[in-house]
């Protein structure tokens, strides 16, 4: 039996919805009792609480419920955004691309043609990277495998 026979599927995000599949084993409780604070939202994401509440400042955060006594309360939509917005900073974009990335979320459907031509221009991006990543990998590799034939002849009696 594996895991897909036991475990259903996750539900696919609606149209429109901004959620990342990339959560590894889903958000630590169920909608409905996610309510976390902000040192437990740095526990499970690996951002600092200083940078959390500077997203939130620069318009990248959604607006974030407040407890009555005024402490910032996360949900697991607020998990899922910040896992997307993980992902945004590894492409390299411009901080000032994601908070535009966010306004445009936050402003509806109407922005979906904005919102997928700003990702294609950031896949490009990617890809140019990849590619020269690639091109450094074969350079590294080569360099190696002398050094290794280099050790190897050294080493013969």
């Amino acid at each position: 039996m594996t895991v897909m026979d036991t475990t259903p599927a996750p539900a696919r995000p609606a149209p429109g919805s901004e959620a990342c599949a990339s959560v590894p084993a889903g958000p630590p409780r169920p909608d409905g009792q996610d309510n976390y604070t902000i040192s437990e939202v740095a526990a499970f994401t690996g951002l600092s609480a200083y940078t959390l509440r500077w997203y939130e400042r620069i318009g990248l955060m959604p607006h974030i419920d407040r407890s009555h006594t005024g402490q910032r309360r996360y949900s697991n939509r607020d998990l899922r955004w910040l896992s997307l917005v993980g992902k945004l900073r590894l492409t390299g974009m411009p901080v000032a691309d994601m908070v535009r990335y966010a306004e445009l979320v936050r402003e509806g459907e109407h922005t979906f043609a904005e919102r997928q031509e700003l990702l294609e221009a950031t896949r490009r991006d990617v890809r140019a990277r990849i590619t020269e990543l690639q091109d450094t990998l074969a350079v590294l590799d080569y360099k190696i495998d002398t050094y290794a034939s280099a050790r190897r002849a050294s080493e013969r009696p």
